[in-house]
Protein backbone atom coordinates (compact mmCIF):
# COMPACT_ATOMS: atom_id res chain seq x y z
CA UNK A 1 0.00 0.00 0.00
CA UNK A 2 1.37 3.67 -0.84
CA UNK A 3 1.48 6.40 1.51
CA UNK A 4 -0.99 8.75 1.72
CA UNK A 5 0.25 12.25 2.31
CA UNK A 6 4.14 12.81 2.45
CA UNK A 7 6.38 9.88 2.65
CA UNK A 8 8.16 9.65 5.79
CA UNK A 9 12.12 10.46 5.37
CA UNK A 10 14.57 7.51 6.85
CA UNK A 11 17.96 6.98 6.30
CA UNK A 12 20.83 8.52 7.92
CA UNK A 13 21.64 11.82 5.40
CA UNK A 14 25.25 13.13 5.98
CA UNK A 15 27.42 15.60 3.81
CA UNK A 16 31.27 14.39 4.06
CA UNK A 17 33.68 16.80 4.86
CA UNK A 18 35.47 19.24 1.73
CA UNK A 19 37.88 17.09 0.06
CA UNK A 20 40.55 18.73 -1.66
CA UNK A 21 41.78 17.84 -5.12
CA UNK A 22 44.85 16.20 -5.43
CA UNK A 23 46.14 16.39 -9.12
CA UNK A 24 46.85 13.05 -10.62
CA UNK A 25 44.93 11.08 -7.74
CA UNK A 26 41.73 9.43 -7.98
CA UNK A 27 41.04 8.06 -4.65
CA UNK A 28 40.17 10.03 -1.78
CA UNK A 29 38.81 9.51 1.84
CA UNK A 30 35.25 10.34 3.44
CA UNK A 31 34.68 11.67 6.51
CA UNK A 32 32.19 13.35 8.57
CA UNK A 33 33.35 15.72 11.29
CA UNK A 34 37.07 14.59 10.57
CA UNK A 35 35.63 11.10 11.55
CA UNK A 36 35.81 8.02 8.66
CA UNK A 37 32.43 6.96 7.35
CA UNK A 38 31.05 3.93 5.48
CA UNK A 39 28.51 4.23 2.73
CA UNK A 40 26.32 1.18 2.82
CA UNK A 41 26.98 1.38 -1.26
CA UNK A 42 27.73 3.80 -3.74
CA UNK A 43 24.23 3.44 -4.75
CA UNK A 44 23.86 5.32 -1.52
CA UNK A 45 25.63 8.48 -2.33
CA UNK A 46 25.07 11.84 -4.33
CA UNK A 47 28.37 12.66 -5.74
CA UNK A 48 28.77 16.07 -7.69
CA UNK A 49 32.36 16.92 -9.63
CA UNK A 50 32.24 20.02 -11.00
CA UNK A 51 28.68 21.13 -10.88
CA UNK A 52 28.06 17.62 -12.43
CA UNK A 53 26.10 14.69 -10.62
CA UNK A 54 27.88 11.46 -10.98
CA UNK A 55 27.20 8.13 -11.76
CA UNK A 56 27.41 5.29 -8.74
CA UNK A 57 29.75 2.47 -9.96
CA UNK A 58 30.55 3.79 -13.30
CA UNK A 59 31.73 7.28 -12.38
CA UNK A 60 33.04 6.52 -8.85
CA UNK A 61 33.08 3.28 -6.80
CA UNK A 62 33.18 2.90 -3.13
CA UNK A 63 35.12 0.72 -0.59
CA UNK A 64 34.95 1.23 3.14
CA UNK A 65 35.52 4.85 3.43
CA UNK A 66 37.06 5.43 0.44
CA UNK A 67 35.85 6.62 -2.93
CA UNK A 68 37.59 5.64 -6.01
CA UNK A 69 36.87 7.99 -9.12
CA UNK A 70 36.85 5.97 -12.47
CA UNK A 71 39.99 8.85 -13.73
CA UNK A 72 42.74 10.36 -12.24
CA UNK A 73 41.71 13.95 -10.75
CA UNK A 74 43.79 16.67 -11.85
CA UNK A 75 43.94 20.36 -10.63
CA UNK A 76 40.97 22.30 -11.13
CA UNK A 77 38.78 19.81 -11.00
CA UNK A 78 35.87 20.70 -7.92
CA UNK A 79 34.74 17.74 -5.69
CA UNK A 80 31.26 19.82 -4.94
CA UNK A 81 29.93 17.56 -2.67
CA UNK A 82 29.50 13.98 -1.63
CA UNK A 83 26.11 13.10 0.10
CA UNK A 84 25.43 9.78 1.94
CA UNK A 85 22.11 8.58 2.35
CA UNK A 86 23.10 6.04 4.85
CA UNK A 87 21.14 2.62 5.34
CA UNK A 88 17.81 2.41 4.17
CA UNK A 89 16.53 1.34 7.83
CA UNK A 90 19.25 3.59 9.73
CA UNK A 91 17.12 6.14 11.21
CA UNK A 92 20.36 7.80 12.40
CA UNK A 93 20.80 9.60 16.23
CA UNK A 94 18.01 10.57 17.85
CA UNK A 95 17.64 13.82 18.94
CA UNK A 96 17.62 14.93 22.25
CA UNK A 97 14.56 13.59 24.69
CA UNK A 98 12.77 11.76 21.84
CA UNK A 99 13.15 8.02 23.02
CA UNK A 100 10.32 7.62 25.15
CA UNK A 101 9.35 4.79 27.83
CA UNK A 102 6.95 2.99 24.69
CA UNK A 103 9.65 3.10 22.26
CA UNK A 104 12.11 0.67 24.52
CA UNK A 105 11.27 -2.88 24.10
CA UNK A 106 10.67 -5.39 27.10
CA UNK A 107 13.57 -6.27 29.02
CA UNK A 108 15.40 -3.96 26.42
CA UNK A 109 17.50 -2.16 29.52
CA UNK A 110 20.41 -4.39 30.73
CA UNK A 111 22.36 -4.37 33.50
CA UNK A 112 25.26 -3.47 31.06
CA UNK A 113 23.78 -0.12 30.63
CA UNK A 114 23.15 0.58 34.08
CA UNK A 115 25.61 2.76 35.81
CA UNK A 116 27.18 1.68 39.28
CA UNK A 117 25.42 4.86 40.91
CA UNK A 118 22.14 3.33 40.95
CA UNK A 119 20.23 0.73 42.20
CA UNK A 120 20.83 -2.60 41.16
CA UNK A 121 21.56 -6.33 41.45
CA UNK A 122 25.25 -6.31 39.65
CA UNK A 123 27.01 -6.68 42.87
CA UNK A 124 27.13 -8.03 45.73
CA UNK A 125 27.13 -6.40 48.95
CA UNK A 126 28.77 -9.35 51.34
CA UNK A 127 28.74 -7.45 54.72
CA UNK A 128 26.40 -5.20 56.68
CA UNK A 129 25.61 -2.04 54.91
CA UNK A 130 27.62 0.77 55.45
CA UNK A 131 25.35 4.29 57.12
CA UNK A 132 25.11 5.63 54.00
CA UNK A 133 24.28 3.15 52.10
CA UNK A 134 20.99 3.69 50.22
CA UNK A 135 17.47 1.30 49.68
CA UNK A 136 14.81 1.45 47.40
CA UNK A 137 11.71 2.23 48.71
CA UNK A 138 7.87 2.46 47.70
CA UNK A 139 6.10 5.54 49.86
CA UNK A 140 2.65 5.32 48.96
CA UNK A 141 3.44 4.26 45.30
CA UNK A 142 6.66 6.67 44.76
CA UNK A 143 9.96 4.87 44.31
CA UNK A 144 12.11 7.14 47.19
CA UNK A 145 15.70 6.52 48.49
CA UNK A 146 16.35 5.92 51.92
CA UNK A 147 19.68 5.47 53.98
CA UNK A 148 20.38 2.04 56.00
CA UNK A 149 20.88 4.19 58.77
CA UNK A 150 17.25 5.41 59.04
CA UNK A 151 15.93 1.28 58.73
CA UNK A 152 18.71 -0.35 60.21
CA UNK A 153 17.58 -1.91 63.63
CA UNK A 154 16.76 -5.19 65.64
CA UNK A 155 19.78 -5.50 67.49
CA UNK A 156 20.97 -4.80 71.03
CA UNK A 157 23.11 -1.55 71.23
CA UNK A 158 23.27 -1.04 74.50
CA UNK A 159 23.93 -3.58 77.53
CA UNK A 160 25.75 -2.41 80.67
CA UNK A 161 26.26 -4.01 84.40
CA UNK A 162 27.17 -2.70 87.50
CA UNK A 163 28.11 -3.66 90.89
CA UNK A 164 27.60 -1.96 94.01
CA UNK A 165 29.82 -1.62 96.79
CA UNK A 166 29.03 -3.59 100.10
CA UNK A 167 26.86 -1.34 102.23
CA UNK A 168 24.19 -1.57 105.05
CA UNK A 169 21.27 1.10 104.31
CA UNK A 170 17.47 1.82 106.26
CA UNK A 171 14.66 2.62 104.74
CA UNK A 172 14.00 4.79 101.70
CA UNK A 173 17.99 4.69 100.63
CA UNK A 174 18.99 5.32 97.25
CA UNK A 175 21.46 3.05 96.89
CA UNK A 176 24.63 4.30 95.75
CA UNK A 177 28.64 4.00 95.44
CA UNK A 178 28.45 1.58 92.29
CA UNK A 179 31.34 0.94 89.95
CA UNK A 180 30.82 -1.07 86.54
CA UNK A 181 31.09 -4.85 86.92
CA UNK A 182 34.32 -6.52 85.40
CA UNK A 183 34.37 -5.30 82.17
CA UNK A 184 37.19 -7.39 81.29
CA UNK A 185 35.19 -10.79 81.60
CA UNK A 186 31.70 -9.45 80.86
CA UNK A 187 32.53 -7.14 78.24
CA UNK A 188 30.24 -4.11 78.98
CA UNK A 189 29.46 -1.45 78.39
CA UNK A 190 28.44 -2.59 74.60
CA UNK A 191 27.33 1.03 73.15
CA UNK A 192 27.70 3.85 74.99
CA UNK A 193 26.62 2.39 78.40
CA UNK A 194 24.98 3.89 81.22
CA UNK A 195 26.30 6.74 84.38
CA UNK A 196 25.55 7.19 87.54
CA UNK A 197 25.85 9.91 89.84
CA UNK A 198 24.63 9.50 93.93
CA UNK A 199 22.78 6.53 92.88
CA UNK A 200 20.48 8.73 89.87
CA UNK A 201 21.59 6.85 87.12
CA UNK A 202 21.08 8.85 83.34
CA UNK A 203 20.66 6.55 79.88
CA UNK A 204 22.96 7.10 77.23
CA UNK A 205 20.29 7.16 74.63
CA UNK A 206 16.20 7.56 74.10
CA UNK A 207 14.69 3.64 73.99
CA UNK A 208 13.38 0.90 76.24
CA UNK A 209 14.88 -0.55 78.31
CA UNK A 210 15.00 -3.66 80.34
CA UNK A 211 16.23 -2.89 83.97
CA UNK A 212 16.99 -6.27 86.20
CA UNK A 213 18.16 -6.05 89.86
CA UNK A 214 19.15 -8.63 92.20
CA UNK A 215 21.22 -8.39 95.73
CA UNK A 216 21.89 -10.66 98.42
CA UNK A 217 20.69 -9.62 101.63
CA UNK A 218 21.95 -10.50 105.27
CA UNK A 219 19.87 -9.33 108.60
CA UNK A 220 22.32 -9.68 111.84
CA UNK A 221 20.87 -9.68 115.43
CA UNK A 222 19.93 -6.21 115.50
CA UNK A 223 15.96 -7.96 115.88
CA UNK A 224 13.88 -9.18 112.71
CA UNK A 225 12.07 -7.29 110.05
CA UNK A 226 8.53 -7.77 108.65
CA UNK A 227 9.89 -6.80 105.27
CA UNK A 228 12.83 -5.95 103.15
CA UNK A 229 12.37 -4.75 99.46
CA UNK A 230 13.98 -2.51 96.41
CA UNK A 231 11.89 -0.30 94.45
CA UNK A 232 13.01 0.74 91.02
CA UNK A 233 12.22 4.52 90.25
CA UNK A 234 11.73 6.73 87.21
CA UNK A 235 10.76 9.94 86.42
CA UNK A 236 10.02 12.50 83.96
CA UNK A 237 11.60 15.60 85.54
CA UNK A 238 15.25 14.45 86.98
CA UNK A 239 13.10 13.60 90.56
CA UNK A 240 12.29 17.69 90.97
CA UNK A 241 8.54 16.56 91.96
CA UNK A 242 7.91 12.98 90.07
CA UNK A 243 8.57 9.98 91.44
CA UNK A 244 6.96 6.44 89.46
CA UNK A 245 7.43 2.91 90.55
CA UNK A 246 8.98 0.86 88.02
CA UNK A 247 9.48 -2.45 89.50
CA UNK A 248 9.81 -3.88 93.09
CA UNK A 249 10.29 -6.65 95.10
CA UNK A 250 10.13 -8.06 99.08
CA UNK A 251 11.32 -10.31 101.47
CA UNK A 252 10.87 -10.67 104.92
CA UNK A 253 13.53 -11.22 108.08
CA UNK A 254 11.48 -13.51 110.37
CA UNK A 255 14.87 -14.50 112.45
CA UNK A 256 18.25 -13.44 113.21
CA UNK A 257 21.30 -14.06 110.85
CA UNK A 258 19.20 -14.99 107.87
CA UNK A 259 20.03 -14.24 104.34
CA UNK A 260 18.01 -13.82 101.23
CA UNK A 261 17.78 -12.69 97.43
CA UNK A 262 15.85 -10.02 96.28
CA UNK A 263 15.02 -9.68 92.16
CA UNK A 264 13.00 -7.11 90.83
CA UNK A 265 12.97 -6.40 86.48
CA UNK A 266 11.42 -3.51 84.80
CA UNK A 267 10.67 -1.64 81.36
CA UNK A 268 11.31 2.02 81.00
CA UNK A 269 10.64 3.88 78.22
CA UNK A 270 13.10 6.85 77.92
CA UNK A 271 12.05 9.20 75.76
CA UNK A 272 14.24 12.31 76.88
CA UNK A 273 17.48 11.43 78.56
CA UNK A 274 17.73 14.72 80.45
CA UNK A 275 14.46 14.18 82.19
CA UNK A 276 13.85 10.31 82.75
CA UNK A 277 16.24 8.91 85.15
CA UNK A 278 16.57 6.27 87.18
CA UNK A 279 16.93 4.66 91.13
CA UNK A 280 17.19 2.27 93.40
CA UNK A 281 15.17 2.87 96.53
CA UNK A 282 15.41 0.72 99.43
CA UNK A 283 11.91 -0.75 101.16
CA UNK A 284 12.44 -1.67 104.24
CA UNK A 285 11.24 -1.83 108.39
CA UNK A 286 14.92 -0.70 109.53
CA UNK A 287 18.51 -0.83 108.43
CA UNK A 288 19.79 -4.05 106.22
CA UNK A 289 22.95 -5.05 104.65
CA UNK A 290 23.29 -5.60 100.90
CA UNK A 291 25.75 -7.84 99.78
CA UNK A 292 26.59 -8.70 96.07
CA UNK A 293 24.21 -5.99 94.44
CA UNK A 294 24.54 -5.73 90.47
CA UNK A 295 22.30 -3.51 88.25
CA UNK A 296 21.78 -5.01 84.41
CA UNK A 297 20.64 -2.24 81.73
CA UNK A 298 19.43 -3.52 78.37
CA UNK A 299 18.60 -1.78 75.57
CA UNK A 300 15.57 -3.71 74.04
CA UNK A 301 14.34 -1.04 71.09
CA UNK A 302 13.93 2.56 69.77
CA UNK A 303 11.23 4.35 71.95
Amino acid sequence: MSYIGRKPTVGNFQICDAISVVNGQAAYTMQVGSVNVIPQSANHMIVSLNGTIQKPNSSYTVSGSTITFSSNLVTGDVIDFIQILGDVLDLGVPSDATVTAAKLGANSVTAAKLNNDIISGSTELASEPADTDEFLVSDAGTLKRIDYSLIKGGGITEVDRWLMVDQTLANAATLGNWSRHNASITGVPHGTGMSASSGIWTFPSTGVYEITFMTYIWHGTSGTRQYVGIDIKGTNDAFSSNTQSIGVSYSNVITNNVHNNLNVNGIYDVTNTSNNKLKFVTTSDGTCGFYTTIATFKKLMET
